[in-house]
């Protein structure tokens, strides 16, 4: 498929404008893209500042699991934050901080990435990353699906109410969340637009 082809297509996503010949390149290509799309989670996840009065710290993780569902789409997407999950759950120090297992107050945002990451992989296949509104959209129901799962499971956790876990789980981290919606809203449809011009 070219490039030009794939920008018009309803049903593609950024990763289907990358090359691959035959079958067996296709499936190399999609793995390579499901195991990239985990290591950018767990590296963006090392970017954590604490919260005052909160377990959860503020991370590029969610940015980067909303990302990978928008650019890999709803199968690769999920895959990517399967693997992200499972690595984490036998050990490997890439969730939040370099923190591992799945016990912790914060694991229920890990869950709720895996959601995300599928949804926003499935709007972005209907065009939901196509342009500044649909994209803010897309990334804004991504990020409710996280905290959809991570909150209830922090005040479970932690033995919090649920109002505690909102305050201290989703409020604080509402202007960033902004603030990462704006981003893909400025890189997403720019990417589009680029890959447009070259084929």
């Amino acid at each position: 498929m070219s490039t030009a082809d794939a920008t018009t297509r309803p049903g593609a996503v950024l990763a289907d404008l990358l090359p691959a010949a035959d079958a067996t390149r296709v499936r190399v290509r999609d793995a390579a893209l499901v195991v990239g799309g985990a290591a950018l989670t767990g590296i963006a996840a090392q970017i954590a500042l604490p919260v005052p009065g909160s377990p959860v710290p503020v991370t590029g993780q969610t940015f980067a699991a909303l990302l990978v569902g928008a650019s890999l789409g709803a199968g690769r997407g999920f895959a990517s934050l399967a693997l992200y999950a499972l690595l984490g759950m036998a050990g490997l120090p890439w969730f939040a901080g370099g923190a591992a297992g799945a016990g912790g107050a914060t694991f229920g945002y890990v869950l709720g990435m895996l959601l995300a990451s599928t949804a926003v992989g499935a709007l972005a296949r209907r065009g939901g990353d196509r342009g500044p509104l649909r994209t803010a959209v897309t990334m804004a129901a991504g990020t409710a699906l996280i905290y959809a799962v991570g909150v209830p499971f922090l005040a479970l956790s932690t033995g919090m109410s649920l109002g505690q876990a909102v305050a201290t789980g989703l409020v604080p981290f509402l202007i960033g969340d902004a603030l990462k919606a704006a981003l893909a809203m400025g890189a997403l449809p720019t990417a589009w637009k680029l890959l447009g011009r070259r084929g």
